[in-house]
């Protein structure tokens, strides 16, 4: 910790050639679990003190789960060496390594499909290692899903200022300035919970709006002709989901905090459809979610088959509208949210709609039915898996944690293993 500490400050150190081991993946690890960028110090002639700090403030001010290391030209590699280091960080993200001026990558499907990661790879260009590493990193945080791990705004927490007290002035004066950074480091994560926070808002209000619409349609009154007990009981049971929506909307202070408002609405909605059922004289509805395409449309009728574009087919539950248009040969009447490209179905729109989503459809449904999807890829990863889909941190709290816990099979782009990057932009394989 020191170490490192010390290196961000620009302390010098001189090692004597040869006296030095390489550096333990462990160590690596450890390192990247506090800043994005690790540089070996026996690699600080490839990427500068100062370039190294540039590239991690790229990363953080991004909040991407995007990890680089640069280590020595003669720094041991084999085919495991990426799958090691992601283990032993824990979290699940993009990483590149830099082994000289040999640059490779490797990243979890869930934060950057491996076509995408290809992608990136082929379009990476630059004459120097500080090039190509700020090239890749550009493409990098633009195309990761996932956030960044919280480790990195609690590095400092262990500080002991007291260990830096033989360095002198300049080294403690250097201390606070890096405790500053991630002082801001902290509220910049929370202003991006907020921003997040404010766009679900859009979405749950106009929910909550379509709701006591829905509920004004209805025109019950519980001493009307006909009203029984169990009517009644179901209107009383709306009403209370539609009041607890708009009560926990108000008090939400964080993304996930969502979850329990559309969990509220989708309840409410099924009451309403029990009790039109009631008045109607028909057979009772069975418990089913939403429409996948837009939740305002209410319960399920049936389940259709669908894919997302260029995806694979899998069925997902449909209104009676939503069914007629499919069968008809039409699109699906989809719910789109704004983005920075335009309007996009919400499950194109990233990550922060995942509390959203995850309470109307909750549980185990929702991997099946947004597989292949961006919202998908994030919430395939087993940390958010974790969260029961958006009632934990996992989504906004820093990148996905998960230990040693996924598919070594999915962390393509090990040494040697065909998985360099192509055309010799960057450097090519290992």
């Amino acid at each position: 910790m020191i170490l490192a500490l010390l290196l961000a400050l620009g302390v010098a150190f001189t090692v004597a050639p040869g006296a030095q081991a390489a550096t333990p993946v462990s160590e690596v690890a450890q390192a990247l679990k506090k800043s994005p960028v690790y540089v070996d110090p026996a690699a600080s002639g490839l990427l500068s003190a100062a370039d190294a700090d540039a590239l991690a403030t790229k990363i953080e001010n991004a909040d991407k789960p995007v990890f680089v290391a640069v280590l020595p030209q003669d720094y041991p590699t084999d085919d495991t060496l990426f799958n090691r280091l992601r283990t032993q960080t824990g979290v699940e993200g993009v990483y590149v390594i830099g082994v000289g001026d040999r640059l490779n990558a490797a990243a979890n499907p869930s934060t950057l499909p491996s076509n995408a990661l290809n992608n990136i790879k082929e379009s990476v260009e630059g004459t120097t290692v500080t090039e190509r590493l700020n090239s890749f990193v550009d493409l990098a945080v633009r195309d990761a899903a996932g956030s960044a791990p919280a480790s990195w705004d609690t590095a400092a927490d262990d500080f002991d200022p007291a260990a830096l007290i033989g360095l002198g002035a300049v080294a403690l004066a250097g201390g606070a300035g890096a405790y500053a950074l991630v002082r801001r480091n902290r509220k910049r994560k929370a202003d991006a919970e907020w921003a997040a926070l404010a766009k679900l808002r859009v979405v749950v209000d106009e929910d909550i709006t379509a709701f006591g619409e829905e509920l004004d349609r209805l025109d019950f009154h519980p001493s009307e002709p006909g009203a029984t007990d169990e009517m009644r009981t179901d209107y009383e049971h709306a009403l209370d989901a539609y009041d607890k929506a708009k009560s926990l909307m108000g008090q939400a202070e964080r993304p996930e905090d969502v979850r329990g408002v559309t969990e509220a609405i989708e309840d409410g909605r099924f009451a309403l459809a029990v009790l039109a059922a009631r008045r109607e004289g028909r057979e009772l509805p069975v418990r089913r979610p939403p429409c996948f395409f837009d939740p305002r449309h209410g319960p399920a009728v049936a389940d259709m088959s669908w894919a997302p574009e260029g995806g694979t087919p899998r069925d997902v539950p449909v209104c009676a509208a939503d069914r007629t248009r499919i069968e008809e040969g039409e699109d699906p009447a989809v719910r789109t949210v704004d983005t920075p490209t335009g309007r996009r179905p919400y499950y194109e729109a990233g990550p922060v709609y995942g509390p959203w989503a995850g309470g109307y459809f909750g549980g185990g449904l929702l991997p099946g039915l947004l597989m292949g999807t961006m919202l998908g890829h994030m919430m395939a990863s087993p940390a958010y898996a974790a969260t029961d889909y958006g009632s934990g941190e996992g989504g906004f709290e820093g990148g996905d944690s998960s230990g040693s816990d996924f598919g070594s099979g999915d962390f393509g782009g090990g040494f040697g293993d065909g998985g360099g990057f192509g055309g010799g932009d960057f450097g090519g394989g290992f």
